[in-house]
């Protein structure tokens, strides 16, 4: 049986490191809502008091802290915050009690053309009733549903902290007014802010965007476009390595591999359901002319792959003993999204999805998913991913985004229910998270950082095959549906890359490295011993070169020490004459003189077995 892993291991001087603080989510924490949703109305009472022109429109919780955004005729700077977080702590002082008042549509309508406040006047408007608002003492007012605390002295103004300025148009629209929006975050105690900014800190040093730059990985380009990354000769090794890893993986388990087109009429999504459903996250048709247009007769980039793997299944009449048809691909897809969404690797409109579409017959339905659930958690195994928790991503009943009748979406939850209880793992349920085809199984990884991220997912759909009208000829001669599965260990590739690199602040274990190995020759009299060695590892498959820059040996140690080579080996006068490198890892650091066939071997070995040096 498959077990959920659970906690990270610790490291080696986990006895040294400081008890570890947790730091709750908002929507985890009841008291922490509280803090944040009256911290907010504090910071906008404090904005409102210093400059009494701006107008006050939502200010929400997030997850590690709160943000207000105002129309203000000037622009915040860095030193308003300052002020602002000033007079937020005279508020607190003054220890104003924290007042809950219902009124009446009309009554909340009068008020707020009393103060004149446009904005409440149409966030009032989508308001169901009871209309509540809050009072700070009797000095300032919002429409807000809570909750709060009881008294502005049950916030900790030491474990308050003002983060920073951005831009944001008026309910999201880019057509409406452009507000300015003011990020926060508050705790229960100091030494929780200290915890929080701490990781932020580290989440600097960690960032991918920072560190796919200094390794050399990947850039933007403005010509090319926001979202649409371009991968240099390392990081086009490294997404070469990840894929080869999968495929290796794939063929053991009987995948068979599939190409398809980056473009498909408009016809094979709109019988998917993708155009109904998804066609604000699509790419704008190509028609040829406006005739077309109108007609929705063209063109798109696909979103997805699956609509294409069922076509090459549709291609010919299928007999059972085909079954199960597993196809697979590393699809490149394409979404439009928000350019205020796209954030490095992580949210990028051009990505490649390790995709695979299991055509099943019903009976193998639930050992087909336990095989796939096998496969994502022997990748994570081998890309030391841990932490992780089980999502059954299942319909809300509530939407109509979802296609297919309500016994076909209990068949397909019931067939994920069944599996991760059959495996044992960990799970909870996210009711609205399913695909508008489908309900999945999302594996949702922590990160060094406790960052949450989806990555494997698979998924069950009855949908697809009944909407492609997809059949099989049985054991018994008569033609039946067969049941999908589709699964993508990594997701998407990029977003793998990018968590990669943040997890592993860059240091990417052995086999994963762009260059595993590198000879530091001591004078240029050595140089052509590192250059025929790192020949002969390149022959075996290890990806070494030879440090040819002609810098002193502290220098070429500080490069590699920079670039993250896991692998340094030292060449000099004694090297040479006993046929040994000077080996130093960054896992184990020295390791002396080791003759070059047992580094060679012992590089082998490493590598094939996914461990260091």
């Amino acid at each position: 049986m498959v077990k959920s892993p659970s906690v990270r291991s610790e490291s080696a001087d986990s006895s040294q490191q400081p008890a570890k603080i947790h730091l709750p989510r908002t929507s985890e924490s009841e008291s922490l809502k509280k803090i944040r949703h009256t911290t907010s109305h504090v910071m906008a009472m404090a904005v409102q008091k210093l400059f009494p022109k701006a107008q006050v429109t939502i200010g929400p919780w997030i997850e590690n802290g709160f943000y207000y955004d105002f129309d203000n005729p000037e622009p915040f700077t860095e030193k308003d915050l300052k002020a602002i977080k000033k007079e937020m702590i005279k508020i607190i002082n003054r220890k104003l009690p924290v007042i809950r008042e219902e009124v009446s549509r009309e009554e909340a309508e009068r008020r707020i053309k009393q103060i004149n406040e446009p904005y409440k006047l149409e966030i009032l408007e989508g308001l169901q009733e009871p209309i509540t608002i809050y009072h700070l003492g009797d000095q300032w007012w919002d429409l807000c549903a809570g909750p709060h605390v009881e008294n502005t002295s049950d916030l900790n103004p030491k474990a308050i902290e003002l983060e920073s300025l951005a831009g944001a148009y008026w309910r999201g629209d880019s057509t409406k007014a452009q507000l300015q929006r003011i990020y926060g975050t508050a705790w229960e105690t100091p030494e929780q802010l200290d915890e929080y900014q701490r990781r932020k800190e580290e989440a600097l040093r960690r960032d991918h965007r920072k560190l796919g730059k200094e390794l050399g990985l990947f850039i933007f380009a403005d010509l090319v476009g926001p979202g649409l990354p371009l991968w240099t000769p390392k990081g086009t090794v490294l997404r070469s390595i990840l894929e080869d890893f999968l495929k290796q993986e794939q063929l053991k388990r009987g995948y068979l591999p599939v190409v398809t087109p980056h473009i498909a009429r408009v016809d094979l999504f709109q019988t998917s359901g993708h155009w109904q459903k998804y066609k604000e996250d699509m790419f704008p048709l190509m028609a040829e002319d406006e005739e077309a247009a109108a007609a929705e007769q063209g063109f798109v980039l696909k979103p997805m792959n699956c609509p294409f793997h069922i076509q090459i299944y549709k291609s010919e009449l299928r007999s059972y003993r085909e079954l199960p048809m597993r196809l697979a691909e590393f699809g490149t897809v394409y979404r439009y999204e928000q350019s205020g969404e796209l954030g490095g690797l992580t949210r990028v409109r051009g990505f490649t999805v390790d995709d695979s579409h299991l055509f099943v017959t019903p009976e193998q339905l639930d050992d087909e998913f336990l095989n796939v659930v096998d496969l994502i958690l022997s990748v994570f195994k081998s890309l030391q991913l841990k932490n992780f928790k089980a999502r059954l991503s299942f319909r809300d009943p509530a939407s109509d985004k979802y296609i297919g009748s309500d016994e076909v979406w209990e068949k397909s939850q019931n067939a994920i229910r069944r599996a991760v209880e059959k495996l044992g793992m960990n799970y909870f349920e996210g009711i609205g998270e399913a695909a508008f085809y489908g309900p999945k199984l999302d594996f949702i990884f922590q990160d060094a950082l406790e960052r949450e991220w989806q990555l494997g997912t698979v998924q069950v759909d009855y949908n697809l095959p009944e909407r492609f009208e997809l059949e099989y000829v049985a054991e018994d001669g008569n033609r039946k549906r067969p049941v999908m599965i589709h699964r993508a260990p990594f997701g998407s590739l990029e977003r793998l890359i990018g968590i990669l690199i943040e997890e592993y602040a860059g240091d990417f274990p052995l086999w994963l490295a762009p260059i595993q190995a590198r000879l530091l020759p001591v004078s240029d009299e050595f140089l052509p011993f590192a250059q025929q060695v790192a020949k002969d590892m390149k022959s075996l498959g290890i990806r070494a070169e030879a440090d040819s820059s002609n810098e002193r040996l502290a220098k070429q140690i500080r490069n590699a020490e920079k670039d993250k080579i896991p692998v340094m080996a030292v060449v000099g006068a004694k090297e040479v004459e006993s046929n040994s490198l000077n080996i130093r890892t960054r896992a184990s650091g020295e390791l002396g003189a080791i003759p070059v066939p047992e580094v060679v071997e012992r590089l082998k070995q490493a590598i094939a077995n996914y461990s260091n040096f």
